[in-house]
């Protein structure tokens, strides 16, 4: 596989970055979400490249094969989201998922963040075992942060300790 860069966001990745999410979302998932229904798409720099936060892209080709998102709320806090990767780019030998998570944790602690919080649903099941074998443990959602982002299908919650 050619050499996969791996960038900050920049308002021309828009289309490329909402049709990478949309296909692995609706196509590999059958996750019945729409563009509409995520509007921070349509607003990376506002929603997370202010304050602590951040958005990253893997890209081979030209192409966008890989997001991740930080959101800073509350104290110290950062909620990880948009952490998407496609099929062809996925597992140990292209490391594209565990680069982006890198980059996020590496900012993340730049800018003071002691811990991230991240959302998920049931059926990812490989993503969950992911975020676990990175140092992320399950907790319960009456145990998540004060303003948390919570997006409504999300059932599993995950949490990093930077401090």
């Amino acid at each position: 596989m050619a050499d996969i860069i791996f960038r900050p966001y920049a308002k021309s990745d828009e289309d490329s970055v909402i049709a990478h999410i949309l296909s692995i979302q609706q196509g590999e998932f059958a996750v019945p979400v729409t563009a509409e229904d995520q509007p921070d798409l349509r607003a990376v720099a506002e929603v997370y490249q202010s304050g602590t936060g951040g958005f990253w892209v893997a890209e081979l080709e030209g192409r966008i094969v890989g997001t991740i998102g930080l959101i800073g709320f509350g104290v110290n806090e950062g909620a990880l989201r948009k952490m998407f990767v496609a099929a062809e780019a996925r597992g140990r030998e292209h490391g594209v998922a565990a680069r982006l998570l890198d980059t996020l944790i590496d900012h993340a602690r730049a800018f003071g963040i002691t811990g991230i919080t991240l959302g998920t649903i049931e059926r990812l099941h490989a993503a969950r075992r992911f975020y676990e074998k990175n140092g992320f443990f399950e907790i319960a959602p009456e145990d998540l942060p004060d303003g948390f982002p919570r997006m409504p299908v999300d059932t599993h919650f995950y949490r990093l300790e930077l401090a």
